[in-house]
């Protein structure tokens, strides 16, 4: 564990396996900020028969109408929360498939060429690899364990970026403001209306892009936009980051120089590019699926992952899910089969990549 909080390990290669290519896993040990994280009692409904669930004493209800994947889940042991906060398998659940891979590759005595791990922080905030140390994290190529169902393959993400608006009014008593008073408020609620409407998380889906408004507070003499900006496409999602610009300077045009003030910040962009020479990790996690009874679906990223930042770091980490579904909110859930299926999948990338040289 380093000043950073990453949490770092290595495996030797056991006897034979030497000479095998050198993988890794990854996984966060952060939760979103979505909805609380903390004092979390999980709820374990065994055999769950595929109905709704009625979460605690919430008045929540994690229901069929709106999550209609339930019925998928029938017969398995179902986690979810008490409906009061995150579950925090996003990534929780990522950390204990690897760990559990990691403890029957001790226990069994199963042949394996070099594993490293790490665990990072920050990921939920874009920021999971900035500090960490490629001396202690350096495999050939590694998977990050922080997906959707444990069928899926991830190694398409958004290009990503932050927004920052800080818009400065002028706040004159109200009942003498006319023609003087600029509520930062109004215009910030002006400067979002620009963004097209259509272009919300709430309205895209596969490769559609959006600007997403994570945060707004001010009062009259200042008021802050927080967005971050996304697109599958490079040339488009620069577009938008134009188009964030050309907004601000809109409002500039229209209340004076200075009133709208933007940063923007790349965060981490689409990892094909560095996966598509190396497509064998993806057959690979294919065959690993299909041994564990499962089809395998090459699923876009709607967010990034660490593996993104790690592939232009220059290990390419395409990305395998855990077995949950509806992270970041109090409907978060996962089924105890399907994280046992996720470390089975572990467990077949091991061997298939004790064999490599």
């Amino acid at each position: 564990v380093d000043e950073h909080c990453y949490v770092y390990g290595f495996l030797p290669a056991s006897a034979g396996c030497e000479g095998a290519t050198p993988i890794g896993f990854c996984a966060h040990m952060d939760t979103s900020d979505e909805a609380s994280g903390e004092n979390v009692r999980a709820m374990i409904h065994e055999n769950y028969d595929g109905s709704d669930v009625v979460l605690g004493e919430s008045g929540r209800v994690l229901s069929v109408e709106r999550f209609p994947f339930l019925p998928e889940l029938a017969g398995e042991t179902l986690i979810t929360t008490d409906g009061t906060t995150l579950l925090g398998a996003d990534d929780k659940a990522g950390i204990a498939e690897i760990m559990t891979a990691l403890q029957e590759i001790a226990e069994r005595k199963l042949p394996h060429g070099p594993i490293w791990i790490c665990f990072t922080p920050d990921e939920e905030i874009g920021e999971g690899t900035d500090y960490i140390d490629l001396e202690h994290f350096a495999p050939t190529f590694a998977y990050t364990v922080d997906g959707g169902d444990v069928n899926a393959i991830e190694y398409e993400c958004f290009n990503a970026a932050s927004a920052n608006i800080v818009i400065h009014g002028l706040s004159v008593h109200p009942g003498d403001a006319k023609d003087k008073m600029i509520n930062a408020q109004n215009v910030a609620w002006e400067l979002h209306s620009m963004l097209p409407r259509l272009m919300r998380p709430e309205h895209t889906e596969g490769y559609e892009g959006f600007y997403h408004l994570t945060e707004m507070r001010g009062r009259t003499e200042e008021a802050i936009l927080s967005y971050i900006i996304r697109d599958h496409d490079r040339a488009r999602f620069e577009e938008k980051k134009q188009y964030m610009q050309a907004v601000c300077d809109r409002i500039n045009v229209l209340y004076g120089a200075g009133t709208a003030e933007l940063t923007m910040k790349d965060s981490y962009y689409n990892m094909r590019e560095k996966i598509e020479p190396h497509m064998e990790l993806i057959e690979i996690a294919r065959v690993a699926i299909q041994s564990q009874g499962l089809q395998p679906i090459d699923v876009p990223i709607r967010g990034g992952t660490d593996g993104a930042r790690l592939s232009y770091e220059g290990i390419p980490c395409p990305n395998l899910g855990t077995g949950g579904f509806n992270f970041h909110g109090v409907f978060e859930c996962i089924t105890v089969e399907r994280m046992e299926k996720a470390t089975g999948v572990l467990l077949e990338i091991v061997r298939a990549f004790s064999e490599r040289r």
